[in-house]
């Protein structure tokens, strides 16, 4: 079976084979408990979890002992809000956030106000970007914490964090954010946040590792664990290490560090091209948060009158979504899109590509034929149109 080209790696990346290679030891020769500290076993292992510590803090410019390996981002974020929200029930009950959030953090924030915490959820303008005076607005004097992400997973919008956080600092409460769609595409730093969260399998790593990166000074976080148990990470998230995945992590992000700008400079010519490919050949295409500062290799692309299920099922030759892989079994149009302003009916007619790493050109070409072939397909066939 020949498989298509793949264009959903906002969704998942490959793990890269310098990843794979430095990840195998640890699942057999290497394989000790990095807790287990009498013997070498437990000793390499520490050291090989202690590597990957420092090579995640040097991707985003942090100290080592801030960074906590977690099963992945969702749980860093749902550590990161219930933690605050606990550890900071007596400063306020108050928390700010923005209506075009991974569900991660929307979904956890709708469980806090099941437990009394008050939420404003922002809303966007047409590009998909929030005004910085709007998160200003909106903090109280019981706000504790605000929660952007970096980049959004659907449009790759970029928001202005740094311009967020000094907004948020000065009040006195805490700034989050989710940067797991941006590491390794746009520079990160954590001096632009209080807490941060990352995920291994969104940047050529394994699945099932990610970390949250909580500031030890100045303000030195204070968080409740969500996950007791052994004592780990400095009694931060208990359970055995998952060496090898955090081995994966930490190779990841020091390729990252490294290739970053090459990868950004060659996606971005790449996805500008597939753009300009797709408005040239489809009349009412459109590129979504196309005036908005992006991701270089995220494009959110709306056919009006065709459904973008039906094309996504119909291009068999390119792996591509119709929005977030976490949201991809519902039937509801895409909260981020709807908060962009879109109909229910654009909203359902919206592809999103996201390029990565081993994208060729010759591959880019072939989907921009196999996209502008099946659209018009579609659009003769009135049945499969919305």
């Amino acid at each position: 079976m020949s498989l298509p080209i793949y264009l959903d790696h906002n969704a998942t990346t490959p793990v890269d084979d310098r990843v794979l290679e430095r990840m195998m030891p640890y699942f057999q020769k290497q394989f000790g408990n990095a807790s287990s500290a009498g013997h070498a076993y437990g000793w390499m292992a520490e050291e090989a979890v202690d590597q990957a510590r420092e090579q995640v803090a040097a991707l985003i410019d942090a100290d080592p002992n801030a960074i906590t390996f977690t099963s992945g981002a969702t749980e860093a974020l749902n550590t990161a809000l219930k933690g605050v929200a606990d550890a900071y029930a007596r400063k306020g009950q108050h928390i700010v956030t923005v209506e075009t959030e991974h569900k991660a953090v929307l979904d956890t924030c709708s469980a806090l106000e099941k437990e009394g915490v008050e939420v404003t959820r922002l809303p966007v303008d047409d590009e998909g970007r929030i005004e910085p005076a709007d998160v200003a607005e909106a903090l109280r004097e019981d706000t504790i914490l605000v929660a952007v992400m970096w980049a959004n997973n659907e449009t790759g919008v970029l928001h202005p964090i740094p311009e967020i956080a000094d907004i948020v600092r000065e009040h006195g409460a805490l700034f989050l954010t989710d940067a797991t769609q941006a590491l390794g595409k746009v520079p990160v730093s954590a001096e632009h946040a209080d807490l941060m969260v990352g995920s291994g399998h969104k940047l050529y790593g394994p699945k099932g590792v990610g970390f949250l990166y909580a500031s030890r000074r100045r303000p030195r976080v204070r968080l409740t664990p969500l996950i007791d148990g052994g004592g780990q990470e400095d009694g931060r998230r208990g359970g055995t290490y998952n060496v090898p995945a955090i081995v994966g992590l930490g190779a990841a992000a020091e390729l990252a560090a490294d290739e970053q700008e090459e990868d950004a400079e060659r996606l971005t010519a790449l996805r500008d091209r597939l753009e300009a490919a797709v408005l040239d050949a489809i009349d009412d295409t459109r590129i979504n948060s196309r005036g908005a500062e992006r991701l270089p290799q995220t494009t959110n692309l709306t056919v009006p009158g065709v459904s973008a299920e039906d094309l996504t099922l119909a291009m068999r030759e390119v792996a591509c979504s119709t929005g977030s892989a976490c949201a991809s079994n519902s039937n509801r149009p895409s909260h981020v899109l709807k908060a962009l302003g879109m109909s229910d009916d654009d909203a359902r007619a919206t592809v999103r590509l996201s390029l990565g790493r081993p994208t060729t050109q010759e591959e880019v070409d072939r989907a921009i034929d196999v996209l502008v072939e099946n659209v018009r397909d579609l659009k003769q066939q009135p049945s499969l149109a919305l």
